[in-house]
């Protein structure tokens, strides 16, 4: 098989994985919102059908430079990704998790922020905020330009900091979760999570809620470092309006309406 082939056989490999892992993770956590919360999506088919679509356009994206990457690993050894648990010492394990979580979060945060200028939101960052209110399914909902600033923050990293193949699975579970988890329009993780000490520090869906209602505030996606740092943490929100809004689309989808009242107007 030649390189050209066995490339672009890994890239769609990878954007399979990672389309299934999207649907998989945004299906299951969809499902458990139908369960904990009935009716909390209600109204809003016609928007997660368009988040689905977008995320899955955002699986091609994140697929290729991971398949490329994948096969020079197996092929040629790039990246710093090791199999033998014994290569390093075993403390490193959870510091690299540590480490791939810190870097992947600082250059979301800063990518997250200059999406929000004026004119790269208009160009790209407003389709993920079209989402009003964001749903399970809205994790990878993002305009090409944005995929891509994410799609190759991963890749990168395993050129730079050594880990494990099995840390590398535990993070990339890490992101998927709290990608989705993020947008569900209520808080699955326990309170000692996003209250006290710890939620301090942690970002979960009661964090980047605030970010959706107010736009300026909440950028980070893991830890809360940043935005303490920067003066931009808005603290946690709460889901009551986006309760309200669902109640008032069901109420709209049974009169004819459009939709959720309020989308449009926030000022960016």
């Amino acid at each position: 098989m030649s390189p050209a082939l066995a490339i672009a056989l890994s890239a769609l490999t990878m954007t399979l994985i990672v389309g299934v892992r999207y649907l998989a993770a945004s299906g299951g956590f969809a499902l458990a919102t139908r369960i904990r919360h009935p009716g909390l999506y209600r109204g809003l088919d016609a928007q997660m059908r368009r988040e689905i679509g977008w995320s899955l356009a955002s699986a091609a994206i994140y697929g290729a430079p991971a398949g490329i990457v994948a096969w020079g690993w197996q092929q040629h050894g790039w990246t710093q990704i090791y199999r033998d648990v014994q290569a390093m010492p075993l403390w490193y394990l959870p510091l690299s998790v540590l480490l791939f979580l810190f870097a992947h979060d600082t250059w979301f945060y800063w990518t997250h922020r200059w999406m929000h200028w004026p004119r790269p939101f208009r160009l790209a960052h407003a389709v993920h905020h079209a989402s009003r209110p964001p749903t399970a399914w809205a994790a990878m909902a993002f305009h090409p330009i944005e995929a891509l600033t994410g799609a190759v923050v991963i890749p990168l990293l395993v050129f730079i900091i050594p880990i494990h193949v099995g840390a590398l699975g535990l993070v990339l579970t890490i992101m998927t979760v709290m990608g989705v988890t993020n947008h569900m329009g209520w808080e699955i993780f326990p309170a000692f999570m996003w209250r006290g000490r710890l939620g301090g520090w942690l970002i979960t869906a009661s964090h980047h809620q605030r970010h959706h209602e107010r736009y300026g505030c909440n950028y980070g996606l893991y830890f809360r470092f940043w935005d303490r740092l920067c003066g931009t943490d808005g603290g946690v929100g709460g889901f009551a309006d986006a309760h309200r809004r669902a109640a008032r689309a069901a109420g709209d989808a049974r009169r004819g309406g459009d939709g959720p009242a309020g989308r449009g107007d926030a000022d960016v």
